[in-house]
């Protein structure tokens, strides 16, 4: 994760009878009752001394209708108001609330008013409370926010700091208030039960999918409607499940203040404000309950074409941030969790005065804290249960392993009470076979201490595999500066036995990706040398950005940066595994070298729908593959390859050959100066349709002649495809039944520098 947040920009209702209240039974959040005659407002804090309900008839510029003292019971603040009494009160609509709270460093003061300073002691005491009446909290557990802390007519984030200069401003008239919702009766379609073995993931952002696409109408574009109208077209490109970057609130309305500025945007959305509310900025209708009903709308339109709906969650840090400078120990942003608990929500320092951070974007979540992890758990549900999602890709996921809450950092996945182990406990992941249950994927890694843990999660988690994109680029790009042997590229391929399988998971908990949202896209990768962030618009400027990206311009001929291109994506869909490709990367788009793009709502960071032939050739290359893929369990195996024969057809399950065809032993893999590696599988021990199958490939930059192995008795090779340029163009995957004879066993084939040949026997 690679993204820069200004520190002092702020960037920092009943739904029928929704399944997730069964994992929180203390309901908290804001409902009405069956008969609608009463609402219940509840929320937690542990601290508090006094929790204050404020009940709006709009979202900002005036003042509240009503306010409520709440009771405390076991730190469950709460309060029930019928119905015809808000009537009474101008509440008759729709519902917004916020809640003001006093504690410890802020005793409540019966002469307090707004934008006071009676009752104050100090921003933050000794036990990290930062209460602070003066900002109106929203709700953990609002199921919609009305708007972000920051919009085009209240621009001024210093409202909701702490600290000397900005503790008395009150934030209550614009501050993000909680929707009371009304419910609805959208579905969201029935759910694809596909293993996760035979997923092909499709990494989009929900605005970015669409809001260059003329085939859509203008106003459906870059929202949930307008994503839910390409499922036929990813469908057909072969896309059985599509992860959408942060979908959950986050501060992005601005985004559009300046359109052609970058400063303060908040693209990608890896600030979360809440963890139940749907961004309303990608809703076409931004009405109260438009925003969910419109987001499964969209995810029945996945679901209704089998593809799954997978979000992004960033459950280790929040919207609110860290600390503004590195010396103040009193400003921070109050607009919600740390104005209702910060030691609860937030993992601390020792002396309780700061946020420990692993993220470089705020301080952690605190997800060893079991009131922390219960809204987690609560919310993870709430997108299963209620707007329809299949899974999750947990962002910088490491952070949930922690086995400490303050002064500390330690990822521990013996741990029992971590939150990766409980949420593996309390939503079960899906099944090897399929069925029902989610999918849970973890960016196995964060920022310090022992956070990088690649093949480290525990069981029921399936990782990002960034030893499998490093390997990749490296065997493709730094030939001759990066010692990279065979051994390690076939353990890669092969789905990374080294990494899941000591603790019982299998290849699929592999996702498999060479690039991602965050670095170069696919173009990029084989075409730059290093990064270019410092663009001009719409291309620019980025800062961050990784500096080490194992890429290679190729040598700058064009025709070789496609063919580098080609092997990539021919190597993801040929290795066991879970593939996963970015947006745009079936058709070569380009981002021009910036490997940072967090902060560019431009047309360049926005999918192009309209191809060039190169384009096109490849986008055909990549349907043509994935299709090989989906037709072939044998590269989808449910667990690691054996080396032995086990149908009694005096054909292993799979064999490594070197390029003279002999069977590739310790010494070859273990020669950093051999760079080619082939390996032939069994297909009739997985019911394959092809026999067999063969897979070569070239990282010398020169040709390699491979002598082909036997294909099985009365068998021949055929062609699939060659990535080399000769064969380039629209058909350089061949469709089933028109494959070409190559030979059989001891035929020689001459392999491009640089290339991979696919072949089947038959």
């Amino acid at each position: 994760m690679q993204r820069t947040i200004l520190a002092a920009l702020l960037t920092g209702a009943l739904l029928g009878a929704p399944a997730w209240a069964a994992i929180n039974p203390n309901k908290l959040g804001a409902a009405y009752d069956a008969t609608k005659a009463n609402v219940t407002f509840k929320v937690y804090s542990s601290k508090a001394t006094r929790i204050e309900l404020y009940l709006y008839s709009t979202a900002t510029g005036s003042a509240e209708k009503a306010k409520y003292v709440m009771t405390n019971s076991g730190g469950i603040w709460s309060v029930t108001i019928p119905t015809s009494t808000l009537s009474g009160q101008g509440l008759g609509g729709t519902l917004y609330y916020g809640y003001r709270a006093w504690g410890p460093n802020w005793p409540y003061n019966a002469s307090w008013t707004k934008g006071s300073s009676l009752g104050f002691i100090s921003d933050v005491d000794a036990a990290g409370n930062r209460f602070n009446p003066n900002k109106l909290l929203s709700d953990p557990y609002a199921l919609e926010l009305s708007h972000d802390p920051t919009t085009a007519t209240m621009t001024n984030g210093s409202i909701y700091a702490s600290g000397a200069t900005y503790r008395n401003i009150d934030s209550g008239s614009s501050a993000p208030k909680g929707i009371v919702l009304a419910g609805d009766t959208q579905a969201t379609g029935t759910k694809p039960t596909r293993a996760l073995k035979d997923d092909v993931v499709y990494e989009a952002h929900v605005r970015g999918l669409t809001m260059n696409d003329t085939s859509i109408t203008a106003a459906y574009r870059g929202t949930y409607k307008g994503a839910g109208l390409k499922a036929a077209a990813l469908a057909a490109l072969g896309v059985t499940a599509i992860e959408f970057l942060p979908v959950q609130e986050t501060q992005n309305d601005t985004n559009d203040n300046d359109p052609a500025s970058t400063s303060g945007d908040n693209y990608w959305g890896y600030m979360t404000l809440n963890y139940f509310a749907p961004d309303r900025r990608y809703a076409y209708d931004k009405t109260p309950g438009g925003p969910t009903r419109e987001f499964k709308e969209m995810v029945k339109a996945f679901h209704d074409n089998g593809i799954k709906v997978l979000v992004d969650v960033v459950y280790n840090h929040t919207g609110e941030g860290g600390a503004w400078s590195s010396t103040d120990k009193t400003t921070y942003n109050i607009t919600s969790f740390r104005g209702l608990d910060n030691p609860t929500y937030y993992s601390l320092t020792a002396d309780f005065q700061n946020s420990w951070d692993n993220t470089g974007v705020g301080g952690n979540y605190n997800t060893r804290n079991t009131i922390a992890q219960n809204l987690i758990v609560d919310s993870l549900a709430y997108w299963r249960d209620k707007l329809g999602v299949d899974g999750y890709r947990f962002d910088l996921a490491s952070v949930l392993g922690n086995s400490c809450q303050h002064g500390c950092f330690n990822f521990d996945k013996m741990d029992a009470g971590n939150a990766l182990n409980r949420i593996v406990a309390e939503l079960p992941p899906r099944p090897a076979t399929g069925g029902s249950g989610v999918d849970l994927i973890a960016e196995p890694w964060a920022i310090g201490g022992n956070s990088y843990q690649v093949g480290g999660f525990p069981s029921g988690w399936a990782e990002w595999n960034g030893a499998y994109r490093d390997v990749v680029r490296q065997a493709q790009n730094k030939l001759g500066s990066v010692a990279i042997t065979t051994g390690q590229m076939a353990t890669r391929f092969a789905g990374s036995s080294d990494l899941y399988g000591d603790d019982g998971r299998k290849p699929w908990h592999s996702v498999n990706f060479i690039t991602a949202h965050d670095g170069f896209t696919l173009k990029d990768l084989y075409s730059c040398n290093s990064k270019n962030n410092n663009q001009a618009w719409p291309y620019g400027p980025s800062d961050g950005g990784e500096d080490n990206n194992n890429s290679w311009d190729q040598g700058g001929i064009a025709a070789d940066q496609r063919k580098a291109a080609r092997n990539g994506m021919a190597l993801m869909m040929l290795s066991a595994g879970v593939p996963m490709i970015v947006g745009g990367d079936e058709a070569l788009r380009s981002m021009n070298c910036n490997n940072n793009p967090y902060n560019l709502d431009s047309s360049a960071n926005w999918l192009n729908w309209s191809r060039t032939t190169d384009q096109n050739n490849f986008q055909s290359f990549s349907k043509a593959m994935i299709a090989f893929r989906k037709a072939h369990p044998a590269l989808r195996p449910a667990n690691f390859y054996s080396s032995v024969d086990n149908n009694g057809n005096v054909m292993e399950q799979l064999r490594w050959f070197k390029p003279d065809g002999g069977v590739a032993d310790a010494s070859y893999f273990n020669d950093a100066n051999n760079h080619a590696i082939a390996w032939r599988i069994d297909g009739s021990e997985f019911g394959d349709p092809a026999s067999a199958i063969y897979v070569a490939h070239n990282a010398w930059s020169a040709q390699v002649n491979f002598t082909l192995p036997w294909p099985g008795a009365g068998k021949s090779w055929y062609r699939v495809t060659d990535t080399c340029g000769w064969a380039e163009g629209a058909s350089q995957v061949q469709a089933p039944g028109s494959e070409a004879l190559v030979g059989g066993e001891n035929t020689a084939y001459g392999l491009c520098g640089r290339g991979t040949l696919l072949l089947i026997a038959k």
